[in-house]
């Protein structure tokens, strides 16, 4: 196995080095699972990559969302550039799951919209897990859901040799059962073309195609690249894995319809049994459909929920997921569960929610009762399947402390930043004190004055909107942000507030949108005593946390109440500090605000987004207008094919927001042809 190598010019410091040399202790003496508490801005993901670096097993990283996944690839890529770092999460654009209410008597039949990218990433995922050791798959919780068996997907790769005899017949329907799609027109992931001597292909996990001539055997290999048909370079062979994941080999095929069709015809006597006409009809036609489409085409709408049949699978028996891709090549392998605390909740809330479904489903026909056998993992399942667990979590749960069996904590940062000041004010304004409104008023304009920013968080998105009205008129440049928002307008109000064009920024939960703004030395948590999620110990320490990353942090509750969660917050908060505090003296530390650069991708692309109705319209406009004046000569065709190819490199770099930006423009380029 290629050993991971780290490539990076900082060493660990602070708390990392203890921290790593724990966590690697906790492995080889076989403590499992282990945690490792990290406060915000301490370095996490770099102290992960040593604990890989140094126990050289494959990795398994799950993270709460697609957009977390993104960033921890990128970071995960740039520490091991020579090893295989992979993306996987969910790849619908869209999706709505099948459904049915008996109340209403409505169907809702699935609908998906896949994007095409991220399903390459999901092949190369695969791919990479069947033909090397070295992998790290950053995954969001779709790891859990099925995927098809590995087994299958090995058995049914395709090796083509320079020199090798060809039965081009034999070629082609290998490859329609690979789900390879054969086409006359131009290439895309998936498909094959034959013309004469000439046989071309595109893979479904690279944006390559390759083009071999043959004669009774192959002569040359080449690999292309699809816009400018310039070979890239020769190649001695050529590894061919499905383009799905779901693939059955004939055998398999044979003995899944003779048990469908025994499982149908017995639901089938059920339904008559019961009198239930409609959903014998109901069940009877689908399932026909399905079996046809499947026997002629290999492939059928919702062939998931045929699965267990496909792989022979008895009823209740787990699916195939990324884990066992994992185990099918590797005896272990290490699990990395981030932001534990959010991440845990969601792998176990899958299982019940898609059970929820199904049943409904079965019950009136739409489905055999083997559809609840395509579902995700249960927290039980997923436990077993991944044997060496870290969870990574500034608030790690009780489960987390109750269950790991070796805790690692990690509270000095490299930088020397300590944890902010914590104060408490009365929400409610008597005699000579302030209210909290015109107590964060106060403290604004003393931030304006010394060019520092702020953070405001309320509990409702109102709230957040009178308050950003009620600042504006105060002369105080402010913006709100909450769930309204779209993810373009997001970006340019963040990068506004780091450049300093807003001092302000008012929002519902900060701490959901993953700030990362050196800038921001005082946060302000109003009505902080309101039990709940928003207020509770979690979110309150990783609010505070949000003003971790400036030397002159400040965070302001304001609560007429000492609540239980605001005890343990500032508690725990203060012990941090205390540490942080005394290895700064020890060492003689001087903390400095941690400095990053100011990325704004919407003026980088000469796009400024706009509030309304027609602020899509007036982009596109203003799009077509840039392009009018470029100055580019070139036909319209040719633009288009250059930015397809740069949208595609985007997406492969995971920038998904450059890559919407461009697969806009390329929109409005084709509305405009």
């Amino acid at each position: 196995m290629k050993k991971f190598q780290i490539k990076s010019a900082y060493k660990p410091a602070g708390d990392q080095p203890k921290a790593i040399t724990g966590l690697v202790s906790g492995i080889k003496k076989g403590k499992n699972p282990q945690t490792l508490l990290g406060v915000t801005g301490s370095g996490k993901t770099f102290t992960v990559a040593n604990m890989i670096e140094q126990i050289n097993m494959p990795t398994l990283v799950i993270a709460h969302n697609k957009t977390l996944a993104a960033q921890l690839c990128s970071e995960f890529r740039d520490f091991f550039p020579n090893h295989a770092v992979e993306y996987f999460v969910s790849y619908y654009d869209y999706y709505q799951p099948e459904a049915y209410m008996p109340g209403s008597d409505t169907y809702i039949e699935k609908e998906a919209q896949i994007n095409e990218e991220i399903d390459r990433l999901r092949h190369a995922c695969t791919q990479a897990l069947l033909t090397r050791k070295d992998v790290i798959i950053v995954a969001s919780v779709s790891a859990i859901y099925a995927l098809g068996s590995p087994k299958e997907y090995e058995k049914i790769v395709l090796h083509l040799e320079q020199g090798q005899k060809l039965h081009r017949r034999g070629m082609i329907e290998q490859l329609v059962a690979m789900q390879f799609d054969r086409t006359n027109a131009q290439l895309k992931r998936g498909t094959f073309l034959m013309r004469g001597q000439v046989f071309e292909i595109m893979p479904v996990n690279e944006e390559r195609m390759y083009r071999l001539e043959i004669s009774d055997k192959i002569e040359h290999i080449e690999m292309i690249d699809p816009v400018t048909r310039k070979v890239i370079h020769e190649q001695k062979d050529l590894w061919l894995f499905p383009a799905k994941h779901y693939v059955v080999s004939e055998e398999s095929s044979k003995r899944a319809f003779v048990n469908i069709q025994k499982d149908l015809d017995a639901r089938l006597a059920e339904f008559k049994a019961q009198g239930k006409l409609l959903e014998y009809e109901r069940l009877q036609r689908r399932v026909q459909y399905d079996i046809e489409m499947i026997k002629q085409v290999g492939y059928c709408s919702g062939i998931e929920n045929y699965s267990a049949y496909f792989e022979d699978r008895k009823a209740g028996e787990p699916p195939f997921t990324l884990a066992d891709y994992f185990l099918h090549n590797n005896k272990d392998f290490l699990t990395v569960i981030d932001e534990s605390h959010v991440t845990l909740p969601q792998i176990r809330g899958m299982y019940h929610g898609d059970r929820a479904r199904k049943n409904t489903l079965v019950e009136h026909g739409f489905r055999l009762p083997s559809a609840k056998d395509n579902r995700p993992l249960t927290f039980d399942e997923f436990l077993d399947r991944t044997k060496q667990l870290l969870f990574v979590s500034a608030t790690p749960a009780e489960y987390e402390y109750t269950e790991s069996e070796n805790i690692v904590e990690q509270i000095v940062r490299p930088t020397g930043l300590v944890d902010p000041e914590v104060i408490i004010r009365p929400i409610v304004g008597k005699d000579d004190q302030p209210s909290q409104v015109e107590d964060v008023i106060t403290r604004i304009e003393e931030q304006v004055k010394k060019g520092e920013r702020t953070l405001v968080t309320t509990l409702t998105k109102r709230m957040a909107e009178d308050l950003s009205d009620y600042l504006k008129d105060k002369g105080i440049k402010v913006e709100y942000l909450h769930s309204d928002i779209k993810t373009i307008e997001r970006i340019d109000i963040i990068a506004k507030l780091r450049k300093g064009e807003i001092d302000v920024i008012v929002g519902v939960n900060l701490l959901r949108e993953g700030l990362d703004i050196p800038e921001v030395s005082f946060v302000a948590i109003l009505d902080a005593d309101k039990e709940g999620f928003l207020r509770n110990e979690t979110s309150l320490i990783q609010t505070i946390g949000r003003a971790a990353r400036n030397v002159n942090g400040r965070v302001v509750l304001y609560a007429d109440t000492i609540t239980g969660s605001i005890t343990r917050a500032i508690e725990e908060t203060a012990r941090r500090r205390e540490i942080q505090l005394a290895y700064n003296k020890k060492h003689g530390i001087t903390p400095k605000t941690i400095e990053k650069n100011i990325r704004n991708i919407l003026e980088e692309f000469g796009i400024s987004p706009k509030k309304g109705k027609n602020s899509g319209r007036a982009a596109k406009q203003k799009r077509l207008l840039q392009l009018d004046l470029s100055g580019d000569d070139r036909p319209i065709k040719e633009i288009i094919r250059d930015k397809e190819n740069k949208m595609k490199e985007a997406a492969k770099a995971l920038e998904f927001e450059l890559a919407a930006i461009l697969r806009d423009e390329i929109r409005v380029l084709k509305t405009g042809e």
